[in-house]
């Protein structure tokens, strides 16, 4: 048991790394009233590669951290922590460190609006390899839409090529056509697509030149953020405890410059970083 404030606090957003700034993006667009709490942890990232044991160790520390820091609410901003630690974090250490607050992850989201999203029932999956082995957008989409036929492909060299800022060079062409070329050739029937991980999104002017015409592109952003939006709605209780000033701080266990130097490929501003270490 941890002892934890029932003040109202800001909105937690986890990610390994700097995708999950893409969905805090998508969010604060939404609910700027809020305010929010952004945690990367880049000195472990990536989590793609990592087993589940790991993923859900370093995720739990993670929320606990934030929680720790007043939020009341988390969201997993990161397709690989949501599909291999969320169910555990809700199920075994919600109930003993405090029922009344919220994890929340990025996959159902946009499990839930593909539906609509589809013609032809035949969607892809563009992901980390951890997230495409875990299976969890299979499962989350068959759970909702039993006639949805899943295929995925893991891109394992897309999250390098937008972190190491080369998402619109040349040279990262033949890495997206590679991918989007696997994907159709293993289901041709594919109208829509999913971009199941956070770094995606800055890909997107590339993903667009090789994606054939016809087939919608879902990134997460805006979905998630109109998920949590309706959440919220939902649950008063959990919304009262949530802080509203506008406001969003920024924590990371890498060095403070190089996060904010990244994090300008995310976003249109100047950041305040705090260094902070977890475990």
């Amino acid at each position: 048991m941890i002892t934890l404030s029932k003040n109202p606090g800001p909105i937690g957003v986890f990610d390994s790394g700097y995708g999950g700034l893409t969905i805090l993006d998508g969010i604060r667009r939404l609910l700027p009233e809020y305010d929010y709490l952004y945690l990367g942890d880049n000195a472990r990232a990536p989590y793609g590669p990592r087993s589940f044991d790991v993923v859900y160790e370093f995720t739990r520390q993670a929320v606990r951290f934030l929680f720790e820091r007043g939020c009341q609410l988390v969201i997993l901003g990161c397709n690989t922590a949501s599909a291999k630690a969320l169910r555990s974090i809700q199920q075994n250490d919600l109930p003993g460190w405090d029922s009344e607050r919220r994890v929340l992850g990025v996959i159902r989201p946009t499990a839930e609006i593909i539906g609509s999203l589809t013609k032809s029932r035949h969607i892809g999956v563009l992901a980390t390899e951890g997230t495409i082995k875990s299976e969890s957008y299979n499962l989350e989409i068959k759970k909702l839409h039993p006639d949805v036929s899943v295929t995925g492909v893991a891109c394992p060299f897309w999250v390098p090529l937008v972190e190491y800022n080369e998402a619109d060079s040349p040279g990262a062409d033949y890495f997206v056509k590679k991918c989007i070329d696997q994907l159709i050739e293993k289901d041709p029937a594919i109208d829509a697509v999913i971009l199941g991980c956070t770094h995606y999104p800055i890909l997107l002017p590339k993903i667009r030149k090789f994606m054939p015409t016809g087939i919608n592109i879902i990134a997460q952003g805006d979905y998630v953020a109109s998920s949590l939006k309706d959440y919220l709605q939902r649950h008063g209780d959990l919304e009262q405890r949530c802080s509203k000033g506008g406001v969003t701080h920024y924590l990371t266990t890498e060095n403070p410059d190089t996060f904010r130097e990244h994090a300008q490929i995310f976003l249109n501003e100047p950041i305040d970083v705090e260094n902070v270490t977890l475990g």
